[in-house]
């Protein structure tokens, strides 16, 4: 897609950087989830896009669409929650949607974190995403 370059003035800016993941988002993202939500044809949909990593996770009956999947950093008093849709991205909670685990979670912490690693079930916080990786490989 081809780049435009805008001018904006700092109330703006200021605006945008508000409603950003700080060392996440860049101003662009920020315009194009206030911009483009809900609309139809702009954006790409679920039923546009490729399955996501968690698809497999599903076929075999370890994950359904709705499934939570949480990540607690207790030091900062924090939950972060990802909900896993029909086609395998996790969705977190501000409305993005990611097709791999540690992508949605670096989304939501602003490092970069094993997403198979540290998101578990809400359901049961003792299951790891990579514990049903390994099922789903065999291992266990």
């Amino acid at each position: 897609m081809p780049k435009r370059s805008i001018e904006i003035d700092d109330e703006v800016f200021a605006f945008l950087q508000s409603r950003s993941e700080p060392l996440v988002d860049t101003p662009n993202d920020v315009l194009r989830r206030l911009l483009l939500q809900g609309t139809e044809g702009l954006a790409e949909g679920p039923e546009d896009r490729r399955p996501g990593d968690l698809m497999p996770f599903i076929t075999a009956g370890l994950l359904k669409a709705g499934d939570k999947l949480i990540h607690v950093q207790p030091r900062r008093g924090l939950t972060h929650e990802a909900t896993v849709t029909a086609d395998g991205w996790l969705e977190i909670e501000d409305g993005r949607t990611f097709s791999k685990p540690s992508p949605a979670l670096k989304a939501q912490t602003g490092v970069d974190i094993n997403g198979y690693g540290k998101y578990v079930l809400k359901t049961n916080p003792e299951v790891r995403l990579q514990d049903l990786r390994e099922q789903l490989r065999g291992g266990a």
